[in-house]
């Protein structure tokens, strides 16, 4: 028992490292995707037109991959970052067109008619968009957005692979040094991994009962 107490402190520091990686690529993916989401309806058809092909290409890309070109070909590149914002950068990259789709499906499921009743009263695109439709798209689309940081909470294992001591990377050194106790390792850090997914599922039951719209 007191070998696995001894365990605790490296538990703590990739747990708290995966947890800065969920908030700061959280938050970060949802600002861009907000803003591709926008650009997905924007009238400007060369913004519809780079915001569908980031989408596409960016959700299609693995995830190592991804990982691979920002902690091996930025550097090359001249971008000297340390690996855990390249980490967070390549996180948010992956993240944020799953975002951008989440918000476009809630976009769609706003009323046309409340659009044009905003550029009625002289509202520009900016205006109406912030005002008017992502408001409402956001309440309807909060559990496949809560899906999605669920997901991103499972992703940050992969920056294990790249230098970055998350809850995977610790797993894998205690594994690796304690190997008389695989499994109460294995055991603990599924417990760990939950303790961040079930209270955003949690969270999302109860905002879609507060919040949603229906359509």
């Amino acid at each position: 028992m007191e070998q696995y107490w001894s365990l605790w402190p490296t538990y703590w520091q990739g747990f708290q490292m995966t947890v800065l990686l969920l908030v700061v690529s959280g938050i970060l993916a949802l600002i861009l995707g907000t803003i591709i989401a926008a650009m997905r309806i924007s009238p400007v058809g060369s913004l519809r037109v780079f915001a569908a092909t980031y989408t596409e290409v960016a959700r299609n890309t693995p995830l190592t991959l991804v990982f691979f070109f920002t902690a091996f070909v930025l550097p090359f590149l001249g971008l000297r970052w340390a690996f855990v914002p390249l980490a967070i950068l390549a996180l948010t990259y992956y993240t944020s067109p799953f975002v951008a789709e989440a918000l476009r499906s809630g976009i769609n499921g706003v009323p046309v008619g409340q659009a044009e009743a905003a550029r009625s009263i002289g509202l520009g695109f900016g205006q109406t968009v912030s005002l008017v439709v992502l408001p409402q798209a956001f309440r309807m689309t909060i559990p496949p957005l809560i899906n999605v940081f669920i997901a991103l909470t499972k992703n940050t294992s992969v920056a294990g692979g790249f230098f970055v001591i998350e809850l995977f990377a610790a797993t894998r050194a205690l594994a690796n040094a304690n190997g008389n106790m695989v499994i109460p390792i294995l055991l603990t850090t599924a417990a760990l991994y939950l303790a961040i997914t079930v209270p955003l599922g949690l969270l999302a039951a109860r905002l879609e009962k507060r919040l949603v719209v229906q359509r």
